[in-house]
């Protein structure tokens, strides 16, 4: 079967395709959400379960969503539409993408604005000052910093200045296309990115505390594995690889014929991979060496790593690096992100590129806006993203790709024998019915962190026995 339609803007070489790919799946969770729900959720055995969960889960879905894409060689929502005519079903599969792609928009209105937090951070490091002495005064900092302090106006009013810089970034880069814009800027910021990351791992490994970063992260704890670890890992894998919000399937319309798509995804989903287990030592090593908690989640970065390089030799120029890693971390992926809306506008709309960069990035200004003003409104994106939209995309996807395609129409993309075979089989039985299980558990341990639910009796017993249910005041 032919291709139903074809990008004329592709990515010029399989370096500058995978480097895009890889810019768009590391971002910031890979920092601070991994070694912390690795520690916390078995150590080395939950390490296990995770690269399992990438293998049969995340690979499996991102194989499928670049297939997908370059086979109708569309923007993600007109793509899967046209592959369901294709099919003679029903135009309504276009919810898949239609799902997707507004689960991306929501997480970049709200990644910008830490993004821009990152920025002031980044000049603060610069500038010297980081106010880290001690946890106290991090913090007071932090909140001075995004205007929750005791002067907050003027503290707003300059994130959003940064918000507005960032932005403006990203929609230069995106404005530009995918081979002078997006592929350009991945082939010199990744590698930046790279160095950088080896950089700050060889200064923690040097000056913290390795040994107790290497039993915290990586020592099997099999008494901590329950219900609820493998559900932590197959979260941790599906959300950090970037599937299920459209962004892989438009990445896919700009594959050119030659570019294997078994073994791209797999380069990728291994990158993604090797980025989140040696994350841990880019951090771990100076916070414990600084003597304070590991379990700060976010705030590891904006209260936990300032002090911590206070602490330590030659802590001030590490963190300008470190900063400037996360910060390059956070570009890759939001102009990635930006990439789904600006696609489609541009191919249904009929705006230039330019023009639906810029449109684009002023709706994200406006509601990264509210988010400055009103950090409740972020605090509830972030909850009905990670908990609901999320999986819902990517079981929707995973079944539209199992169920709905027949196995001629992606055999072109794939190639015929095992790989195909064996990638079948996981997209028809394996994969969903485990995304639903996210879908469901995931939703409802969201909602008892968010709104202190009580969740019944029998469900406590099957998530586990480190799922904590006790009610927060």
């Amino acid at each position: 079967m032919a291709d139903i339609g074809r990008k004329s803007d592709t990515f010029s070489s399989r370096f500058g395709f995978i480097m895009a790919s890889v810019g768009s799946a590391v971002g910031l969770g890979n920092f601070w959400r991994f070694p912390y729900t690795a520690g916390e959720n078995g150590g080395g055995a939950f390490i296990l379960i995770y690269i399992l969960c990438v293998l049969l889960i995340a690979l499996p879905l991102l194989m499928a969503e670049y297939a997908m894409g370059r086979k109708s060689g569309m923007s993600a929502i007109e793509g899967v539409q046209s592959l369901a005519r294709a099919e003679s079903r029903s135009q309504n599969w276009g919810i898949v993408t239609w799902i997707g792609s507004l689960t991306a928009f929501f997480i970049l209105s709200f990644y910008v604005v830490i993004s821009a937090w990152l920025l002031a951070y980044l000049i603060q490091a610069i500038g010297g000052d980081l106010h880290g002495t001690t946890a106290a005064e991090s913090g007071q900092n932090f909140a001075n910093t995004i205007g929750q302090g005791e002067d907050p106006m003027p503290s707003k009013w300059y994130i959003l200045s940064l918000l507005g810089v960032f932005l403006a970034a990203n929609v230069f880069i995106v404005g530009r296309g995918v081979k002078g814009g997006i592929e350009r800027a991945a082939t010199i910021l990744m590698p930046a990115f790279f160095v950088m990351l080896i950089v700050v791992v060889g200064f923690a490994v040097a000056t913290g505390d390795t040994a107790r970063t290497v039993a915290f992260i990586f020592e099997p704890k099999w008494e901590d594995v329950g219900f609820k670890t493998f559900l932590a890992a197959l979260g941790q894998a599906f959300f950090s690889i970037g599937v299920g919000v459209g962004l892989m399937i438009t990445y896919g319309a700009y594959l050119d014929r030659e570019t294997n798509i078994p073994k791209s995804s797999a380069i990728v989903a291994g990158s993604d991979t090797f980025v989140s287990l040696i994350a841990g030592f880019a951090i771990f090593p100076i916070v414990f060496a600084a003597g304070l908690p590991e379990n700060a989640g976010p705030s590891l970065f904006f209260v936990s790593m300032p002090v911590a390089f206070e602490a330590i030799p030659g802590g001030a120029i590490f963190a300008i690096v470190f900063f400037a890693l996360a910060l390059f971390a956070a570009f890759t992926s939001s102009i990635s992100l930006m990439e789904v809306s600006v696609s489609w506008l541009e191919e249904r709309q009929g705006v230039t590129r330019f023009g639906a960069a810029i449109g684009v990035g002023f709706v994200l200004f406006m509601v990264g806006a509210a988010y400055v003003f009103s950090l409740e409104y972020l605090d509830f994106m972030d909850f009905m993203t990670e908990g609901l939209l999320l999986p819902l995309g990517g079981l929707l996807a995973a079944i539209f790709a199992g169920w709905i395609l027949s196995r001629d129409m992606l055999t072109s993309e794939l190639g015929e024998g095992t790989i195909m075979n064996l990638w079948r089989f996981l997209m028809r039985w394996f994969v969903p019915p485990f995304i639903g299980l996210v879908l469901i558990f995931g939703f409802l341990d969201k909602i008892q962190d968010q709104y202190h639910v009580q969740l019944p009796g029998a469900l406590q017993m099957l998530l586990g026995p480190n799922y904590d249910l006790t009610l927060q005041e």
